[in-house]
């Protein structure tokens, strides 16, 4: 059995004892404080996102946006306008309430701009005279038709190409889950996704950016933004529309 004294020192003349203690060197401070450091780069690129707001922080979240055409819904609007790359939900508690007319506007941008704009299922046949006489350009506009089945991958795969300007769909039953798809494939697209569907899905959880509730009102019907995201504790506005 061998035994070391490991208290003795080592000698110089090459009479090592069988076990030497180690020593480690500590890392260099700076190792340790790099990975915090990128960290923190990392975390200080997302909060710049645009879409991402902090409590307490008095900046509006930038947002690429089209003008609806309506002065008032823009004033409201975070960025002045409807938001690009995002689902935007109108719930209506009838038809003919006016809520193509609402659109018009955006749609006359982005037709005449050679962007694509696709119908998918409209519960109507389009009036192609009507819109023409809107400035949209008909050249530019898809209707696609679709069983209930097949609209909202028709949808889908129309947002999440990124050759369209715009995607309208009607949904008459839908659900979180589909309206997530709708939404991401909006945001992979970069294109505004605009969803029809009743004013009875309002209580409904939804990831839409936007909600709109268009119903009857006194004079003329009554639009009120339900939900808006970069709109913070701000109260409810109705305004009045034109059908």
């Amino acid at each position: 059995m061998f035994t070391t004294n490991l208290s003795e020192p080592v000698s110089n003349t090459g009479d090592y004892p069988l076990f030497a203690p180690t020593v480690v060197a500590a890392a260099p401070r700076a190792a340790t404080i790099a990975p915090a450091r990128r960290d923190e780069t990392a975390l200080a690129d997302v909060l710049r996102h645009p879409g991402i707001w902090r409590r307490g922080s008095t900046k509006v979240p930038r947002s690429d946006t089209l003008s609806t055409g309506l002065a008032d819904l823009d004033a409201l609007l975070p960025g002045g306008g409807w938001p690009r790359g995002a689902l935007i939900e109108i719930l209506l508690a009838e038809d003919g309430l006016g809520e193509c007319s609402l659109l018009l506007p955006a749609l006359a941008t982005l037709t005449q701009a050679r962007k694509r704009v696709v119908l998918v299922a409209p519960p109507y046949i389009p009036y192609a005279p009507a819109l023409a006489a809107a400035g949209v350009d008909l050249a530019q506009l898809v209707h696609i038709d679709s069983t209930a089945s097949d609209t909202h991958w028709t949808a889908e795969q129309c947002l999440r190409a990124g050759c369209c300007g715009a995607v309208l769909n009607w949904l008459p039953r839908s659900d979180y889950r589909q309206l997530r798809r709708l939404q991401l494939a909006a945001e992979t697209g970069g294109t505004f996704g605009f969803v029809f569907r009743p004013l009875s899905a309002a209580h409904e959880a939804s990831p839409a950016a936007l909600r709109l509730r268009l119903e009857p009102g006194e004079a003329q019907p009554r639009l009120e933004i339900l939900k808006c995201r970069g709109r913070f504790g701000e109260p409810s506005h109705a305004l009045g529309l034109r059908a």
